[in-house]
């Protein structure tokens, strides 16, 4: 199985539209004479099973065929392993792939780099729960208004997401978050906070346009209580990056980051996923992750 390339495949993703692709796709990853094998769960945990079981066979590499959420999927079970991560993006925002220089919208380009690409070693975050993630969590305004809309089962697509960004901008107050950078603890009410070992998450909002996932360290974000005007003002300024002036914003650097918000109800999500609610902990694994990109480790 050494020379096999597995491909997990998301079925669901941008609601089936982009299946239309896997075929071209898997000719191309076939087209080298590679033997290429196709996993796809029944759910997310099945999927998780079956990948974890190919990773430990020892394959050329394992392929995520879909968005944010299915390489977030893999990371599971590959971080940490000498098996790397191929990506394919076919959903909605691709942050993680667009960090790493993978086209966003060319999957037979991004097949080529699974074929002839470079390995690039780039770091991972661990949880305390065990589960890792590659990209970006954030909690609180961001996750608030994800679990109003995953609760929301009208209207469709993104409508959905900006009803429950009005809904929650009505109720939402600042949280009172405890966050513990290598050890220094600050308390401080915030609209949010972000964790990054990469620049974006949601489809392009350079949360930390600054984060590089090969440092050893986590760029760590907090927007400050602020009027809710002023926060609808500042708020769109992420997708350039522009927001790090402001001076609600504090951005820092750390290995290891402990959250809580003593008294609220914090959720956190990340690479796009529900993790749970706070108090956690992320702590940065240099070189946990081996990835194929078109360049290689600099």
């Amino acid at each position: 199985m050494a020379d096999e390339i597995v491909v997990l495949v998301n079925p669901a993703a941008r609601g089936g539209r982009t299946l239309r692709l896997l075929d071209p796709v898997l000719r191309r990853l076939r087209a080298g004479g590679r033997r290429v094998s196709v996993i796809v769960g029944t759910s997310a945990a099945d999927a998780l099973e079956r990948a974890r079981e190919a990773v430990a066979a020892g394959p050329a590499a394992l392929v995520a065929f879909g968005g944010d959420g299915l390489v977030h999927l893999a990371v599971q079970a590959v971080a940490g392993t000498t098996v790397p991560l191929g990506i394919v993006p076919a959903g909605t925002g691709n942050d993680f792939a667009d960090a790493l220089g993978i086209p966003r919208k060319d999957p037979l380009a991004a097949a080529d780099i699974v074929t002839s690409g470079a390995v690039r070693v780039v770091d991972a975050v661990r949880l305390g729960t065990g589960e890792w993630f590659a990209g970006v969590l954030a909690c609180g305004f961001d996750s608030r208004v994800n679990e109003r809309a995953n609760g929301m089962t009208w209207p469709p697509g993104m409508a959905k997401y900006l009803v429950a960004l009005a809904r929650e901008l009505r109720s939402f107050t600042p949280i009172p978050f405890r966050i513990t950078l290598d050890g220094q603890a600050v308390e401080r009410e915030a609209m949010l906070v972000a964790v990054a070992n990469t620049r974006s998450y949601g489809a392009g909002m350079r949360v930390c346009p600054d984060a590089r996932p090969d440092d050893g360290l986590l760029d760590v974000l907090v927007l400050g209580a602020v009027p809710k005007g002023e926060f609808l003002r500042t708020f769109p300024r992420v997708y350039r990056g522009g927001h790090t002036g402001h001076p609600a914003v504090t951005l820092r650097r750390a290995r290891r980051v402990e959250l809580a918000a003593p008294g609220a109800d914090v959720v956190a999500y990340a690479d796009g996923e529900r993790i749970g609610p706070v108090p956690l902990t992320c702590a940065v694994e240099p070189g946990a992750l081996r990835v194929l990109t078109a360049e290689s480790t600099m």
